[in-house]
């Protein structure tokens, strides 16, 4: 389903909707990080970065996973939190097989507009608690310093400037844009489920007047109304009870009758905004369990420079990380197949990774169209001795000679009957054999603590 949605070879530009400030970057840290999280924020702040570029660049998604150090799903999953709260816009393009997509960064709302909207300021409250919470709304307070001896002096724009002799004005392209601070508008919110017909439906004209219930955006009665769980029946009683002397309905005032009314009856608990569409994208409709499917899944869901170092212990060569880059920038290969056929040739050639040797095999697989890293295991497991054919060519060792060492190949290479448990029958000496299972287990057993 995510590759569906997103490839480490599709590529991305940048833009910004307007230039951001010091004071953007402080909501951002403040307001925005603890209901988005460190990936999110990550990301946010490496599209910042790279947006102000003054030469526009494209890049591919890999290069997202190699700089936040993140699998393709978090990266997928930073991605959605960031449009959600209205930090991001995502705009894609499909021509054929190959596809783009054109991320526009959003300024974060200002700090009262932050405080007025129902849905932020409640989740932020539930996130860093009510000490917190009032620290910042005390921290932003536009102070007031002046007292009633103070009278306004500031000259107007007649006072200082006045007309000239009008001259020729220069024609400009009716199509150009100037780039403007573009003011945010929050978070896109639709709340479809309220029935609006049915509100003032139960309000009469002589309590209610209609012009006083138009004056309410209906965005903010379908936010409260989503927030505090409340029906069109209760946001009835909420409008009843938001109502000043003059028969007019302040938004604070609404705003404020809601929370009473949520805490009068249903609960003095302050509600809470749980995510759910990143379960549909990021966990599996079926928790790997058997030693095999916590391999694919981890194969799958990492990057190659990651999975080297995995094994190795050690930071990849520069020459390994770009052969893996091509492999699936270049070629369009997914990343679990660049995982299994890199952790394939390394145990097979002593820890090595021969370029040659990887894009003959690269080359076979393509020919296959091998897309999973299962896909790739089991055409390993089936083209075993036409690869240790190819490495014998490529190598300056004569054919004829017989090894001296235990033949070595991945943890996953013998794959378990179901019914008998047994491995397929070998001529090989039991005594060796018995010694390849037990340097497979130890293989397996590190490789596993990897996993997660």
């Amino acid at each position: 389903m995510l590759y569906q949605e997103l490839q480490p070879v599709d590529t991305f530009k940048l833009k910004m909707a307007s230039p951001f400030s010091d004071y953007d970057r402080q909501l951002l840290t403040l307001f925005y990080q603890p209901l988005i999280g460190p990936h999110a924020m990550s990301l946010f702040m490496s599209f910042w970065a790279d947006a102000e570029r003054e030469k526009e660049t494209e890049f591919n998604h890999y290069y997202l996973m190699n700089l936040l150090t993140m699998p393709l799903g978090q990266v997928f999953e930073a991605r959605i939190s960031l449009e959600a709260i209205g930090l991001l816009r995502t705009y894609c393009k499909q021509e054929g097989d190959d596809r783009s997509f054109v991320y526009e960064l959003l300024a974060p709302m200002d700090a009262k507009s932050f405080f007025d909207d129902p849905l932020l300021s409640t989740f932020l409250f539930s996130k860093i608690g009510e000490q917190a919470y009032r620290g910042l709304r005390n921290r932003f307070l536009n102070e007031n310093l002046l007292d009633d001896n103070y009278k306004e002096v500031s000259r107007t724009f007649l006072d200082v400037y006045k007309p000239i002799r009008p001259g020729a004005i220069e024609q400009t392209d009716e199509n150009s844009e100037i780039q403007g601070r573009n003011e945010s508008t929050g978070i896109q919110f639709a709340y479809s489920d309220f029935d609006f017909n049915l509100l003032h439906a139960g309000l009469s004209e002589q309590m209610v007047p209609k012009s006083s219930l138009a004056s309410v955006p209906k965005e903010l009665i379908q936010k409260l109304a989503f927030l505090y769980s409340l029906t069109p029946i209760d946001m009835q009683k909420v409008v009843m009870m938001a109502l000043d002397e003059n028969l007019r309905l302040p938004e604070s005032r609404v705003r404020k009758a809601a929370v009473d009314y949520y805490k009068t009856n249903i609960s003095q608990t302050v509600p809470t905004i749980e995510k759910v569409f990143t379960k549909e994208i990021a966990v599996p409709s079926k928790e790997p369990k058997s030693r095999e499917d916590k391999f694919i899944f981890y194969m799958e869901n990492t990057a190659p420079r990651e999975m080297l170092k995995d094994y190795t212990g050690n930071e990849p060569l520069p020459v390994d990380v770009e052969l893996a880059e091509r492999l699936v920038t270049v070629h369009g290969f997914p990343v679990g197949v660049v995982n299994v056929l890199l952790h394939y040739i390394i145990i097979r050639n002593d820890g090595k990774i021969t370029k040659n040797y990887a894009e003959r095999i690269a080359s076979h697989w393509a020919n296959k169209k091998i897309g999973t890293a299962k896909e790739a295991m089991e055409i390993s497991r089936k083209e075993h001795d036409q690869y240790i054919k190819w490495q014998n060519e490529g190598s300056k060792k004569s054919p004829s000679r017989k090894p001296t060492r235990i033949e070595k190949v991945p943890e996953w290479f013998y794959q378990k009957d179901e019914e008998n448990d047994q491995q397929p029958a070998s001529d090989v000496d039991p005594s060796i054999d018995e010694e390849r299972k037990r340097l497979l287990q130890e293989r397996l057993n590190a490789i596993s603590s990897g996993v997660k």
